[in-house]
């Protein structure tokens, strides 16, 4: 038994930053998947703005319905290849390396004259594979944290360890595409390159989309070589160890996916989580649209705010642990609403933000972002507890459904009452971007707040056998 404690208590950093480093290539794909997608769709490829938002909300539908699904197979899963989480990483890592090259490519099979329908037909079986490898390898990730560590302190760590690599994934996505726009300009030989985003950028984004697969795969290889997953006696050795005298020893019951759906608790942690992931994933993909529409900066701004975001959200990841052992995981994640409602009144208020306020701006949503996410995941690892083996990744990916379909009809309403449809933006559309930065972040805080203090009031715990 002595093994089992000095394992279960306290990975090795090196275990945990192999842990760690197993979503980056799923983070540099959502970055750009987020960041750019939208702006690739609409200025450099020529689409109406509604089909744009077509495409995003096929690929998001696509996760939403694979993510449950993955979690449910995993859960059913008895072994595999090189482990039962571990596998479905793999797939999903493959799937991820062979289908997006194509979403940040031009159709390959068109000539100008191709109707965008029809373009719409060739990308979507590309983001439908991307989006089916992207959950499985998010989902299996995600359930090895509840199976790696048992100590809600310890699974707050962990997951602070994985968003520090989220936002490290996201600063190097943002500092490659700054140095890739900074080259362009410094060796611009083409008088038709200009600091607004447009068709002469297709380079600039198929590269960015192929270094950063280089770089994903490297690291998923390191996840793969140095995390060792554990296996369902070495479980419940550990939660044997981990029932401390001050912890709550009862026994609960194993869990299959309907007796989940029984469970308030379970829909408490499923909203405030598709509330948190609205504010991070629609921040992420309009800041861009943002900056060049409203803003009118040049097109490099669109590398540098999102890098001042990232890093302020890597300051706070580094503080989360004793901050949240301090004031308790609800409060952290109250402050960092608090944040993000702050820079949506700082938005709103400024008439003439320019490129100096928006630095201060960034900063906030950043920090306020990165709190809400870690907080809410360490929610969802307390609300699964010991069932890790039977239902973890079915938990796991009910609530990324609920977050990535929301997202979806987000995004398609918010382009769908653009004030105008073609790639030019007219003058109502500084005003419209800017309302959506501001109303969407705060409103969604104010709805996050509401069901944070539901949870305050019953706390998360299962109450039905």
């Amino acid at each position: 038994m002595e093994p089992y404690v000095r394992t279960e208590r306290s990975l090795s950093i090196w275990r945990r930053l192999c842990y760690a480093v197993g979503h980056f290539q799923n983070d540099l794909c959502a970055s750009m998947w987020f960041t750019y997608l939208l702006v690739y769709l609409h200025n450099v490829l020529g689409f109406q703005s509604t089909f744009a938002g077509v495409l995003l909300l096929i690929g998001q539908i696509a996760d939403g319905v694979c993510t449950p699904l993955v979690g449910y197979e995993s859960d059913r899963t008895l072994t595999g290849i090189c482990g039962k989480r571990k596998s479905w990483h793999l797939l999903g890592t493959i799937s991820v390396i062979i289908s997006f090259p194509f979403i940040f490519n031009p159709c390959l099979a068109c000539s100008d004259g191709t109707p965008q329908w029809a373009q719409i037909l060739y990308f979507s079986p590309f983001i439908i594979i991307f989006q089916f490898g992207w959950a499985a390898t998010q989902i299996s990730h995600l359930s090895l944290i509840p199976e790696l560590v048992t100590r809600e302190s310890e699974k707050v760590e962990l997951t602070a360890y994985r968003y520090a690599f989220t936002v490290v994934a996201n600063i190097t996505v943002f500092t490659v595409a700054w140095l890739l726009f900074k080259f362009q300009t410094q060796h611009n030989l083409n008088p038709t390159i200009t600091d607004n985003v447009g068709p002469v950028d297709i380079p600039l984004f198929r590269d960015l989309a192929l270094i950063m697969l280089g770089l994903g795969a490297l690291f998923s290889l390191i996840f793969h070589l140095g995390t060792k997953e554990g296996t369902p006696a070495t479980e419940r050795e550990n939660l044997l160890i981990s029932s401390a005298p001050s912890q709550d020893t009862t026994p609960r019951p194993v869990f299959g996916w309907k007796s989940w759906l029984k469970e308030p608790s379970f829909y408490q942690v499923a909203f405030l989580y598709m509330c948190t992931r609205l504010i991070v994933n629609l921040s992420q993909t309009y800041i861009s649209v943002f900056i060049t529409a409203s803003l009118m900066l040049p097109k490099n701004f669109i590398a540098i705010i999102p890098l001042v975001m990232y890093l302020s959200g890597f300051v706070c990841s580094l503080v989360m642990k004793p901050v949240s052992k301090l004031i308790g995981i609800y409060i952290t994640y109250l402050v960092g609403l608090m944040l993000v409602f702050a820079f949506g009144i700082w938005v709103y208020v400024a008439k003439h933000m320019g490129a100096d306020s928006i630095y201060g701006a960034s900063v906030l949503l950043g920090a306020g972002t990165a709190t809400i996410l870690v907080m809410s995941l360490a929610m969802t690892a307390t609300l699964i507890g010991d069932q890790t083996q039977q239902s973890g990744a079915f938990v796991y990916g009910s609530m990324s459904f609920t977050d990535k379909v929301a997202n979806g009809f987000g995004v398609i309403l918010i382009q769908s009452i653009r004030p105008c449809n073609t790639e030019a933006c007219c003058p109502d559309c500084v005003w419209f971007y800017r309302d959506v930065m501001a109303m969407v972040t705060g409103g969604l805080a104010i709805a996050a707040a509401i069901c944070l203090f539901t949870i305050i009031t019953w706390p998360i715990r299962i109450r039905r056998s």
